[in-house]
């Protein structure tokens, strides 16, 4: 393992020290996930299907309640503040903003009425001036700004779905899959703007993602989760580099296992600081 060295770590801005997830008071989805997201830094949480990502994402934001999921064991902490088991919306105001998988557009709403919709927790907004900056980043939703969300493309609906956290003011972005469905140029295209928002305006990103490819071509720090657990961790180029990684994700080398539990048995370690 690489844990990211201090002068690299700059603010821990999230902070996910040994959580369990538990849905319907039985079902334990996570056990013992810790992770660590730098300030102004790009995260990424890669895994196959069910490994448990999306959970995560959601014991951040506080989306669990809605599914009946509750964090019973260990905490998150946003900037140094706790905020395990908090209304969703709570979350929402201190700066988190979540872009659900599959998108979840208004479809019945034109283009610019979705954006506006990521105003309604701010105040005093220069809303010509949000709506400029949005579209600096997705030319293409000014030029489809009045047509019917339900109307607009995969990769336009990821595109507006993005934006429409955008106009939030998040302070961490999380991402959910942006990848799903869409077509490898547009992920490509998608990928490229999330890195520009980083970097041009300093939004601290998470990503979950199934491909590990495109994430990992964004961003600084990576994490791997299988069955609920983070089993490897490290900056890119170590994860880039590891030949599990390689095998299993990134499809540079043949073979017949199908998971890092198959290859070594990764020892579990606590990463609170």
């Amino acid at each position: 393992m690489h844990p990211l060295r201090p002068e690299d770590l700059g603010e821990i801005q999230l902070l996910v020290n040994n959580i369990e997830v538990v849905y319907h008071d039985i079902i334990l989805v996570l056990r013992g996930v810790s992770l660590k997201v730098p300030k102004g830094r790009i995260t990424a949480l890669l895994g196959p299907n069910g490994a448990g990502k999306t959970t995560t994402l959601r014991a951040i934001s506080g989306l669990l309640v809605p599914e009946d999921g509750e964090v019973t064991r260990g905490e998150v902490f946003f900037e140094g503040k706790p905020i395990h088991n908090r209304p969703p919306e709570e979350i929402v105001r201190l700066g988190i903003v979540q872009v659900p998988e599959g998108r979840r557009v208004f479809k019945h709403l034109t283009v610019e009425e979705n954006l506006k919709v990521g105003t309604l927790t701010r105040r005093g907004v220069n809303l010509k001036e949000e709506l400029e900056r949005v579209y600096h980043y997705f030319p293409r939703l000014k030029e489809l700004r009045n047509r019917l969300a339900g109307y607009c493309s995969g990769g336009e609906q990821q595109m507006l779905a993005i934006g429409r956290a955008l106009l939030a003011r998040p302070r961490l972005l999380l991402l959910d899959e942006p990848s799903l469905g869409l077509a490898p140029l547009l992920v490509r295209e998608i990928f490229d703007i999330v890195a520009r928002i980083n970097a041009e305006e300093g939004v601290t990103v998470l990503v979950v993602e199934q491909n590990a490819r495109v994430a990992l071509s964004v961003a600084h720090y990576g994490y791997i989760m299988e069955s609920g657990r983070v089993v490897l961790e490290g900056d890119r180029a170590y994860l880039e580099e590891n030949p599990d990684v390689q095998e299993f994700y990134l499809g540079l080398k043949g073979g017949g296992r199908k998971s890092f539990k198959e290859v070594k048995a990764y020892k579990r370690r606590k990463r609170f600081m």
